[in-house]
């Protein structure tokens, strides 16, 4: 019985794709607003916040951007980018901790930007995981990095929909889209060639033809045409961020291992809940081995310790 009850929450949680979640707002009186064309565009909408609240995002990402250590010649250096876009508080756990492992194995101590949706007005605290935040973000990182040599790492959670993309989403305050093609346009306009991209997201496998290069490397949760699952509001790891994260990414072993653990577990727990199979996909560029070999011999040589509840937990 425990194991449907888990399996109710996580096909209600794990297939919702956020369509303008905010009722009753001036995001809804918009009449005919196409989304799926401005997602593509990279939409969203803030409304009800405080000067003080926009104050306070100034001042955290200020403080982030300056804290971001330059590269060093002649080192292949990763930059981490971390971002929950949605304020149910699985994203803003999930990408909080996946900063930390990733920060941990690349070794971008100093190089790391985590940013979370449901930011209150107070002066410290992570940025909103806001659109214009992450373009803040990556353009300040690619202003520290050598972008022929260094390496971008984004990793980014939330709901997903299978044409609009990445939703944004704070509460009555804030809603909007990331289109594929916005995200291209991003990583492309800052002239990073060289990027890990990992989106814990219903049918996140949109993003990947729009994304590839010869020197990328993408995972996403799903397939362009399936849900995933676990991001129900209480859990503290999607199934997606479960497996790579804090299992398989945790572990003193090659990125094709941890790609083949993460996908293997996923499998596992979707098969013990009868869940239809979310199908996470894996792209790496041919000449993507180039930094990626460099990068994970950074690695360290001991595993870190799991933190949060499994993502399959049914209590």
């Amino acid at each position: 019985m425990a194991y449907k009850n888990a399996k109710l929450r996580l096909v209600q949680a794990g297939a919702m794709t956020l369509s303008l979640l905010v009722t009753g707002s001036a995001f809804s009186q918009q009449q005919n607003f196409n989304t799926v064309e401005a997602a593509k565009n990279g939409w969203f909408a803030e409304q009800n916040r405080s000067a003080t609240w926009y104050l306070a995002q100034h001042e955290r990402m200020a403080r982030a951007i300056s804290a971001l250590q330059p590269q060093r010649p002649g080192v292949v250096d990763a930059y981490v980018l971390s971002i929950g876009l949605d304020s149910d508080a699985v994203f803003a756990r999930e990408s909080a901790e996946a900063a930390k492992i990733l920060e941990r194995r690349y070794g971008a101590a100093g190089r790391t930007v985590y940013l979370a949706a449901g930011a209150d007005d107070k002066a410290a605290g992570a940025p909103q995981g806001s659109p214009s935040n992450l373009a803040t973000a990556m353009a300040a990182i690619a202003g520290k990095m050598d972008r022929k040599e260094d390496v971008l790492i984004l990793f980014a959670t939330s709901h997903g929909h299978p044409v609009s993309g990445l939703a944004y989403r704070d509460r009555e305050n804030a809603a909007g889209m990331i289109a594929p093609q916005r995200l291209a346009d991003l990583l492309d306009g800052i002239g990073v060639k060289r990027r890990m991209v990992m989106l814990s997201a219903c049918y996140s496998g949109i993003f990947i033809p729009l994304l590839t290069n010869d020197q990328t490397v993408i995972v996403t949760a799903a397939s362009s045409q399936r849900p995933s699952f676990g991001c129900a509001p209480g859990n503290d790891w999607t199934f997606f961020g479960d497996a790579l994260m804090n299992n398989a990414l945790r572990k003193p072993q090659k990125f094709d291992a941890a790609v083949a653990e993460a996908t293997g577990l996923i499998t596992q727990w979707e098969d013990a809940l009868e869940l239809r199979p979310s199908r996470p996909q894996v792209f790496i560029g041919e000449n993507a081995r180039i930094w990626l070999d460099v990068l994970e011999n950074k690695m360290p040589a001991t595993a870190s310790a799991k933190v949060g509840r499994p993502a399959i937990s049914t209590d």
